[in-house]
């Protein structure tokens, strides 16, 4: 046989096959490897829609997710390369990795912004009947974080600085994760904490806290939580982290768009809400969860743009106070190459 002829039957045979596979719905490209660091928490509501709805695959990406429950060990993995990307808060952690070059922040996710609940700063029930009433109130009062130099440290120093307290005064207890803060503010083991509304809002409903002011009121567009990956990623895998970026973007325009705007049809928000409950507070009755979540969310930057000014304060503020060295730049830190700069 010409030999023209069985190449283009084979070339025709070839280009069938991949119909077939598209028709099928399974994509006639490779996917791509790639492991995302997610905490279960509302905020994280993206990384869930993007996976169930198949925006990450629609990429190219073959996402698996991988949990933790604080931002640190989250900055190790990405560094390590056990994770690829992470959607969680800056730390200290995070920002020494960055000096060693092994980490880059490439966008902003979660944002506090005037006009919505925002984070909410709760007391013990056994420290407001004692007087705590405000945050004015805090000095000498112990304050629950996750782990120094965690957002919960860096709220804890915004609130006690607009309040004209030295953050000295205010007992810092690290306490690793989010379920063993939740406990001590419930036991009365600490009088305060700062936390998403999804968590404070249940347990000011529960009777199990009372709130006492709001981060927004003392930190204003403060940007909670960042998208960061590898050096590695950021400077050779470009087309798969913009990949990952419009994947994650998508499902972002669509959870402001129930939770935050409300903008959405009910059909959308119970949809999303499903999803997200698979993940968030799953424990819970759906209808409880999806409450939660619909008067809870804070707003996620679209696009995930970056807000340059808060980033590049939380990173002085880390160097003030010697959690991590007084020579890192913010071109260490941020890659400002793939999001807008707010």
């Amino acid at each position: 046989m010409n030999r023209f002829l069985l190449n283009r039957r084979q070339a025709l045979l070839g280009a069938g096959a991949a119909g077939a596979m598209l028709g099928l719905g399974v994509p006639a490209r490779a996917q791509t490897k790639v492991n995302l660091g997610v905490i279960r928490l509302a905020s994280h509501a993206p990384s869930f829609i993007a996976f169930e709805r198949g925006y990450y695959k629609d990429e190219g990406l073959d996402v698996e997710l991988k949990y933790f429950e604080a931002a640190q060990p989250m900055a190790v993995a990405i560094a390590s390369g056990d994770a690829d990307y992470g959607v969680t808060a800056m730390s200290g952690g995070l920002i020494s990795l960055a000096e060693k070059e092994a980490v880059k922040v490439i966008g902003g996710a979660l944002t506090e912004e005037k006009g919505l609940v925002g984070a909410i700063i709760l007391a013990s029930n056994k420290a407001y009947e004692a007087g705590l009433t405000h945050p004015k109130e805090l000095a000498g009062k112990s304050f629950g974080i996750t782990t120094t130099g965690s957002s919960f440290h860096f709220m804890a120093h915004k609130i006690a600085q607009a309040n004209n307290i030295p953050l000295s005064e205010i007992t810092l207890r690290p306490l690793q994760k989010v379920g063993a803060v939740v406990g001590a503010l419930t036991s009365g083991q600490i009088d305060a904490w700062a936390i998403q509304p999804s968590i404070g809002k249940k347990l000011i409903a529960d009777g199990a806290a009372k709130q006492i002011g709001l981060v927004s009121d003392y930190a204003p567009d403060y940007q909670v939580t960042t998208v960061f990956t590898s050096s590695n990623n950021a400077a050779k895998e470009r087309e798969k982290t913009q990949a990952f970026i419009r994947a994650y973007s998508k499902a972002v325009a669509e959870y402001n768009a129930a939770f935050v705007d409300k903008s959405a049809s009910a059909d959308e928000v119970d949809a999303l809400a499903k999803i997200c409950h698979k993940y968030v507070e799953a424990d819970l009755p759906f209808e409880q969860a999806k409450t939660n979540l619909v008067e809870g969310s804070m707003r996620i930057n679209n696009n995930l743009a970056l807000s340059l000014n808060s980033v590049t304060e939380q990173l002085e503020w880390f160097k003030s106070e010697g959690m991590v060295k007084e020579n890192i730049t913010p071109e260490m830190l941020f890659d400002t190459s793939y999001v807008e700069i707010l």
